[in-house]
């Protein structure tokens, strides 16, 4: 297993801004890149402007004909929590909009597999489709949109995904990755690209002057949508960037304000989080899963129907239900982590004969969770890993996550070129990809993946680096410092959460739940609580130590009421 090595954050001078914050908030912000006042401007108004999207104007005059001659538009979802939220809001933001002959179809990923496959096209086929329009997916259907346009259904692709040299031949594309998009955010989540399609398409109904031709039909706010827009950027882990920091910071703002979808409160609720201290962090560990929990098990359509839900008391079904789906995930994770761990165990790796990448593959292995291990692994090994499982039959199926460094898209592009016709079907981004193989290429493509890798990386970028913020002092570690951390942001992926280092000593120790160990700590006269997840119980609890390194995150605790300071351990060595 890879060593951890903790490393100062590169300091910047903070002086330059200007910023009514505590002297710690301002430095954090300038060591993130900040470069003045106006990148933390989270109102509305600095949004970019959806004219910049390629395909924009083509994709609205699609929807307009279809408004104007009733076609049937089906949208066809992922099948995770981007995916789940963007249909939702396509439906949401359609039916403000005044469509009417609408319905949207996701997938079972088991039988149907990932994208616009040409049975998936018979799915929405068979639900009168004239036009479909993809969401978080599309830009790799090359068959599927092929195979819907000699159906003689039009076809509007939305995506986010990074595209592969051909682009399918649809009636219109939007993705900001695509070729000559000069969208300048190249991060929006497939829920961000669907949102600002439906912002296009509500001003350009208005310059047809739809509006004022339909005297029950007025323009709608679609900010009433950002709850969704937060809750799928956040969950699919995409960069926050300035634009993905506004649109989730006006996301957190309606949640918090109990402004949001009835689905969203109630998965709020049986996650045992406080709607009124909501932060981003929320959305992603405590909602996504339960969110994507439909999809991996189960139809992500129920998840779907949870956002779309105006009743709160059926919502509160559903979210238990999904809450139900997601402890069996859980369960289902955690023996094939195991497995996964002890099959690894017996390869004996160190750090000397550490493979670029792990790929493991059981035939027992459920499909839905391979994404998860293979995220366990990763973190555990600091090595991309790829989790296969067992697809249709003679093939195999794998969910792929990276580490910062290597784009694993862009890697698997290479080993295609390099053993053409081996890899079935691939797709994804820079942290996460999906791919299918005939089984018995499995050792074929494991043995090209890491010779790509051994040429293309860096040996540097394979050690397990945390950069810290330095050092807090005991009266830095307080419940007011901390408030103003947590409402800071939004931090995530690319704009991280603060993290700190220091030596405590150990006052008290103890397990709670299966692996996490509850402790109260001291630091310069002062005694703290703390929490460390999934530690090493061959270590933990150990009363004999005394002295800890800490590399932690500044939080607040709420229980019953009171609310008070904790530390967050994400390293704890003994001194």
């Amino acid at each position: 297993m890879s060593s951890i090595q903790v490393k100062n954050r590169p300091h910047v001078d903070a002086d330059f801004l200007n910023l009514s914050c505590s002297p710690l908030l301002k430095q954090l912000y300038a060591n993130r890149g900040i470069k003045n006042e106006s990148e933390l401007d989270n109102s509305t108004k600095t949004l970019l402007h959806a004219k910049q999207l390629k395909g924009i104007d083509v994709a609205c005059e699609l929807l307009y004909q279809a408004l104007l001659c009733s076609r049937k538009i089906v949208v066809v979802g992922d099948f995770d929590a981007d995916g789940a939220t963007s249909t939702a809001l396509s439906m949401l933001a359609f039916r403000a909009l005044g469509f009417t002959n609408i319905d949207y179809l996701v997938p079972n990923r088991f039988d149907y597999g990932y994208g616009l496959t040409p049975e998936t096209v018979d799915l929405a086929i068979a639900k009168g489709a004239q036009l479909i329009m993809t969401v978080d997916n599309g830009i790799s259907s090359i068959n599927g949109v092929a195979y819907a346009k000699k159906q003689g259904v039009q076809v509007l692709v939305t995506d986010h995904h990074l595209p592969a040299a051909q682009l399918p031949d649809a009636d219109a594309i939007v993705n900001p990755n695509q070729h000559g998009c000069t969208f300048p955010s190249k991060n929006l989540a497939g829920v961000g690209v669907a949102f600002y399609l439906m912002l296009a398409l509500r001003s350009y109904l208005a310059e047809k002057n739809y509006f004022a031709s339909q005297p029950t039909q007025q323009a709608p706010n679609l900010a009433s949508l950002l709850d969704i827009v937060a809750l799928g950027t956040v969950a699919d882990v995409v960069p926050l960037d300035a634009n993905n920091r506004t649109l989730v910071q006006q996301g957190l703002a309606r949640i918090r304000a109990g402004i949001c979808r009835p689905g969203i409160s109630a998965l709020i609720s049986v996650a045992k989080r406080n709607q009124a201290q909501l932060v981003a962090s929320d959305l992603g560990f405590s909602l996504g899963p339960r969110l994507n929990a439909a999809g991996r098990l189960d139809e992500m359509s129920y998840g779907v129907e949870l956002l779309l839900c105006d009743d709160p008391m059926q919502a509160n079904i559903m979210a238990n239900e999904l809450d139900a789906l997601n402890q069996s995930r859980r369960e289902i994770e955690q023996g094939m982590q195991e497995e996964a761990l002890q099959t690894l165990a017996t390869l004996k790796f160190d750090e000397e004969n550490m493979p670029h990448a792990l790929c493991l593959f059981d035939a027992q292995w459920h499909q839905g969770v391979i994404g998860l291990v293979a995220s366990r692994i990763k973190e555990k090994y600091y090595r991309p890993t790829f989790v296969f499982a067992q697809g249709n039959e003679g093939e195999i199926k794998a969910s792929a996550r990276s580490i910062p460094g290597i784009h694993i898209r862009d890697i698997l592009d290479l080993v295609d070129k390099k053993i053409p016709d081996v890899i079935l079907k691939f797709g994804g981004h820079a942290m996460a990809a999906g791919l299918s193989l005939k089984t018995g290429d499995f050792q074929l493509f494991s043995d090209t993946l890491n010779s790509v890798l051994s040429e293309q990386v860096d040996e540097s970028i394979l050690t397990n680096v945390l950069l810290s913020d330095g050092q807090l002092t005991g009266q830095q570690l307080s419940l007011e410092q901390a408030q103003e951390l947590r409402e800071a942001g939004p931090w995530g992926q690319a704009f991280p959460a603060p993290l700190f280092d220091g030596e405590f000593t150990i006052l008290q120790q103890r397990l709670v739940g299966e692996k996490h160990l509850k402790m109260v700590l001291e630091y310069e006269g002062k005694s703290i609580d703390a929490i460390a997840f999934n530690v090493d119980l061959k270590t933990w609890p150990n009363p004999m130590v005394k002295k800890v390194f800490c590399a932690y995150r500044l939080d607040v605790n709420e229980f019953r009421g009171n609310r008070t300071v904790q530390l967050l351990v994400e390293l704890l060595i003994v001194q």
